[in-house]
């Protein structure tokens, strides 16, 4: 299998580099990446082979909802009623930078 491959797969999920993010796509962490609690350093960390990512709190909350079932909409949505403000590009520039790296799945609303 080529490893530069992109494109979409077979199910419908795009893991392509810099695919752009739309409000109707249903964001998900990639199978080999786990959102988890870093007792040590008191903070959500994503898991990754070889790597941790530290997450601030806007981030660890925007991965939370990256459930496969929430679109992109309902994210900047539930995050704006929670804090009272989530700016949509913000949120979609994010979750673009994840699925550069191939650590977060999207599929087709």
């Amino acid at each position: 299998m080529d490893p530069t491959h992109t494109g979409t797969t077979q199910t419908g999920i795009r893991t392509r580099p810099g695919a752009g993010v739309a409000a109707s796509d249903r964001p998900r962490l990639a199978s080999h990446v786990r959102l988890t609690f870093c007792r040590t350093r008191q903070r959500k960390v994503l898991l990754h082979p070889e790597t941790v990512v530290v997450l601030n709190g806007s981030g660890a909350a925007i991965l939370e909802l990256c459930d496969g079932r929430h679109t992109v909409a309902e994210i900047v949505a539930e995050l704006g009623a929670r804090y009272q403000s989530a700016p949509e590009d913000d949120v979609r520039q994010f979750l673009t930078r994840l699925v550069a790296r191939r650590w977060v799945e999207l599929t087709d609303g």
